[in-house]
């Protein structure tokens, strides 16, 4: 029951813009691949431009 709550709040953030994509990962307690599948299916979209998800892709494929 916490951890719905704790989703449900961070969905709600990312909605109304008062948290980033890493953020409502963090406050639902989940990664953020996770929490990009949770907001999909409360039918959020991302707010994520190309760009910074190319920027992404470059500092994964630095670490790996």
């Amino acid at each position: 029951m916490v951890t719905r709550g704790r989703i449900v709040l961070a969905v709600e953030r990312y909605k109304k813009g008062e948290a980033s994509l890493g953020k409502a990962a963090e406050l639902a307690g989940v990664r953020v691949g996770e929490m990009m599948t949770i907001l999909a299916e409360y039918g959020v979209e991302s707010r994520v431009e190309q760009e910074d998800y190319l920027q992404g892709l470059q500092g994964l494929s630095k670490v790996w």
